[in-house]
């Protein structure tokens, strides 16, 4: 875990002294609409220089925690099974050294390596799904991994009714009724967690953020942006929320900064992780 210069603005600790560890996994390749997601994480990290260390939602600052960015994996393009094994190769080493992954993509596949990781060390695992997209397809055109099918690859190695879905509203038909009668999916908005909190008590979490959450409105700069989403400060929130519970690891996925030009996205996207970070830390 060498240092990176180039780095999430506040986040230069040294690895041995850090709680949390960031790391980019910069692959889209199984995106099924609009590349590019793959240029979110040094998106994220240029941008992040915008915006203060410290947030007046928390009040609290992130130079007074000890964070490291490790930079972005180098993943090989095209099958995504070697770029799923060095995400949770490192994933692990972060888990092993007792230290909290925070990892930033990347289309939405990138989650089934770091869950593959924590699954193998936390029993009972949960996955809290912010998203618009129910990401439950058994396959899509003929492939087992995809940023389709991620959400049903997690289920199968943590059982799909420890998948919680919020803000869902896109899908197949069949992945709404695979939802009805498997995962916990709470259609439309965040609403419900509190609701959710209860029922997975002190369980290790793992919370997977979807920028496409968002409603295009605030967050255009996606690959599958749909209508009808939440805004950053029901986000927010909700973020509140999971973070009170035992987050063992998180990620955020699919800003596609290209798409948006003026850098609105990105900008929310640096916003919203620096949020992420200062729930986290202890």
């Amino acid at each position: 875990m060498n240092s990176n210069i180039h780095t999430f603005i506040g986040c230069d600790a040294a690895f041995d002294e850090s709680e949390i560890v960031i790391f980019g996994a910069p692959y889209d390749s199984t995106t099924s609409y609009r590349p590019g997601a793959r240029f979110g994480p040094p998106a994220i990290r240029n941008e992040s220089f915008g915006i203060e260390t410290y947030s007046p939602y928390a009040d609290k600052d992130i130079l007074d925690y000890k964070i490291f960015d490790a930079g972005d994996i180098e993943l090989p393009f095209g099958a995504p099974e070697p770029a799923l094994d060095m995400i949770e190769d490192l994933a692990a080493e972060v888990i092993s050294s007792k230290k909290l992954p925070v990892m930033v993509g990347g289309e939405h596949l990138v989650t089934l390596g770091a869950v593959r990781a924590a699954a193998k060390v936390y029993d009972g695992l949960h996955v809290i799904q912010f998203d618009a997209h129910a990401d439950l397809r058994d396959d899509y055109l003929g492939a087992s991994l995809s940023h389709a099918t991620v959400m049903r690859r997690c289920g199968d190695i943590i059982g799909y009714g420890n998948i919680h879905q919020f803000g869902i509203r896109s899908g197949d038909r069949e992945e709404f009724r695979f939802a009805e009668k498997n995962t916990d999916m709470h259609k439309f908005s965040l609403d419900d967690i509190n609701g959710v909190k209860e029922r997975i008590g002190g369980a290790p979490v793992y919370l997977t953020i979807d920028l496409d959450v968002l409603d295009p409105a605030y967050f255009p700069g996606t690959g599958t942006p749909e209508a009808g989403g939440v805004d950053f400060c029901a986000l927010i929130s909700a973020l509140d929320a999971v973070c009170s519970l035992n987050v063992i690891g998180a990620d955020m996925t699919e800003l596609a900064p290209v798409y948006d030009l003026s850098g609105a996205s990105t900008a929310l996207a640096c916003k919203l992780m620096r949020e992420l970070l200062l729930r986290l830390v202890k």
